[in-house]
């Protein structure tokens, strides 16, 4: 007897129901995997654009909109600060590292960063091509510009003024060439375009209407810092926000209450998803019972022939594991192509690639819980077999 072969021409006379059983299973399983993901891939992303950056200072205003532009760079910046001054507060005992960028332009949406070498540092990477820059319009640029805009050493471009890909103001008397590409990192600066601070302040001379200047007088966008101690976190961001024009804003703790807010949502989807699973295990066992009440003359037919009453149990199983292969497959599909079409979205918006992040461990555990509600549904399912009286069930007596 072949149980699969049974238990497949079974599921074929009951289309509909079939159908809506698939349905609902799949449309859950693609919700979970594809929220569980989301939430992994970006907490990583974040974490990992962080690079240990305790404060970031700038210009007063939202200090979720001040890390957002400064750490992220996926917001637009909330203004200028004295280099000056800066390079004064870099100076206190709490601070251990300070590194100064300047941002405000960008090439085909890709940022450009106006900083030191302490950047690179700061991201945890290294040259891949090339040396890094010493001379004012000497450009190193993050592994995903130099692939998605195919920039080789020594090529040359011009910048455009402003945050917006296309912008119409470019700086076309200030050509910024290639000299090195970094290795590829996975966070931020792979979609970044890194040069000195006096390539920034050259190429923005003409705005205050001067051709050269102390650039002690310039400013810049914000101080990327790290303490020296814990004395620092507990002492310097309230200092700052009280007694300075500056304002201090701590990443992981504004990203925190981002992530509240977003919490809220991300939690209420894992439910529906959840209920829908619910639903869909409801679905199957109806399914699942009423092959067996349905089919009840057949089956006692059956065992006439020789068959156990495991054998019936069997049957019954089997079709709810081919009902939830069938459906998990679906499910990982959906949840697949639907996470690719976010990812492409976000690379077009934010310039960010982003991959999948342990999405075969996620398959996995969801397999499992998937395998355990086929089994509960099952054990729930055959009660008529344990109760059938096979005389009575072939005669057509109730």
């Amino acid at each position: 007897m072949n149980i699969l072969k049974i238990s497949y021409k079974n599921i074929k006379t009951k289309p509909l129901q079939t159908f809506l059983t698939v349905l609902i299973l799949s449309l859950s399983i693609g919700l979970l995997l594809g929220v569980k993901q989301l939430n992994k891939v970006f907490e990583s992303q974040l974490a990992q654009s962080l690079n240990g950056v305790d404060m970031v200072v700038g210009a007063k205003g939202s200090p979720l909109q001040l890390v957002l532009s400064a750490v992220l760079h996926i917001d637009n910046p909330t203004g200028n600060i004295s280099y000056k001054e800066a390079k004064k507060l870099a100076k206190n005992r709490y601070i251990k590292d300070a590194v100064p960028i300047s941002i405000g332009d960008n090439y085909k949406g890709y940022k450009l960063v106006g900083t030191t070498t302490d950047f690179i540092d700061l991201h945890k990477t290294k040259l891949e091509k090339g040396a890094l820059f010493k001379n004012p319009f000497e450009i190193v640029i993050g592994s995903a510009v130099a692939n998605n805009l195919n920039l080789k050493i020594g090529d040359t471009f011009n910048s455009s003024h402003g945050m917006i890909e296309n912008a119409l103001e470019s700086h076309d008397e200030n050509p910024l060439k290639v000299v090195g590409i970094l290795a590829p990192t996975q966070n931020v600066i792979d979609r970044l375009i890194v040069t000195n601070l006096e390539s920034i302040w050259h190429m923005h001379e003409h705005e205050d209407g001067s051709e050269s200047h102390n650039h002690e007088d310039d400013e810049i966008t914000a101080l990327l810092i790290k303490f020296s101690n814990k004395m620092g976190l507990l002492r310097l961001p309230r200092t700052i926000n009280k007694d300075t024009n500056f304002q201090a804003a701590l990443p992981k703790y504004e990203l925190d209450k981002l992530f509240q807010f977003t919490a809220i949502a991300t939690k209420s989807i894992t439910w529906i998803a959840f209920a829908i699973l619910f639903v869909s295990g409801i679905s199957m066992f109806v399914s699942l019972y009423r092959m067996v009440k349905e089919q009840a003359k057949e089956l006692a037919l059956v065992r006439t022939y020789g068959a156990s009453r495991n054998t019936l149990i069997q049957l019954v199983f089997s079709q709810g594991l081919i009902i939830g292969i069938f459906s998990f497959i679906i499910g990982v599909l959906l949840a697949f192509f639907g996470l690719q079409a976010v990812f492409t979205s976000i690379k077009n918006t934010y310039k960010q690639q982003i991959y999948l992040l342990e999405f075969l461990n996620d398959i996995l555990e969801l397999l499992l819980f998937i395998f355990g509600i086929i089994i509960i549904a099952t054990l729930m399912a055959i009660r008529p077999i344990f109760k059938m009286d096979i005389s009575k069930t072939l005669s057509n007596e109730n």
